[in-house]
């Protein structure tokens, strides 16, 4: 009996000791450490943060002084480089960003979906550069494939070898190649010009009457 009672002992201990040096990680820390753990049949992405636009002269100067420095914008542009990462289902870009930021420890700051109309996560900064930190038209913009969306990033979800890139903007992205801004100028502006030419049409009509 009491070398049974010394045994059971002994396996509780051992099972202690065991459970005590297992880490148990969620679903969310598996998939952070194995980022970039590729497989044969994994599906990936790949995602590349830059700030090159910062280094221009002009935009240098309206930068903020304390972030004039290379460990903020270093002198390639690049924060992070283009990068493979394991994409699992329903990862949106905002997931693949926020783990790639943490697995790099690149500094992030979001706003929740629940702090705008939009409904959609909000970059609010990426390496201490912030909305607004090269003046009033500046901030953090995605493209995937080449393209921007014109959607928020926790809204846009990946498929296989989608590539991210999210690029600092200093002129509402038109100096990073997106013309959203500028269209949507210029479709406003023949909708006023139509809509004048309708009032003139219905005017001339009256008078005819």
């Amino acid at each position: 009996m009491k070398k049974n009672i010394l045994m059971i002992g002994f396996l509780l201990l051992m099972a202690v000791l065991f459970l005590k040096g297992t880490k148990i990680q969620s679903v969310d820390e598996y998939y952070l450490t194995h980022m970039e753990d590729i497989q044969e049949d994994s599906e990936t992405v790949t995602i590349s943060i830059r700030c090159d636009t910062l280094r221009e002269s002009e935009n240098w100067k309206n930068l903020k002084k304390q972030l004039q420095d290379e460990k903020y914008v270093p002198e390639d542009g690049v924060i992070l480089k283009e990068t493979t990462c394991v994409l699992r289902k329903g990862d949106t870009v905002f997931d693949i960003l926020k783990r790639a930021c943490r697995y790099h420890q690149i500094q992030m700051e979001y706003n929740g979906p629940d702090t705008n109309v939009y409904s959609t996560v909000m970059i609010k900064g990426i390496n201490y550069l912030y909305e607004f930190s090269c003046g009033d038209l500046s901030g953090w913009m995605y493209k995937v494939n080449g393209k921007f969306p014109g959607k928020g990033c926790s809204s846009y979800k990946l498929k296989d070898k989608d590539k991210i890139e999210w690029v600092y903007t200093c002129d509402l992205g038109k100096d990073v190649g997106d013309d959203y801004q500028e269209k949507a100028q210029k479709q406003m502006k023949q909708r006023k010009e139509y809509d004048k030419n309708k009032d003139h049409t219905v005017e001339k009509e009256g008078e005819a009457e």
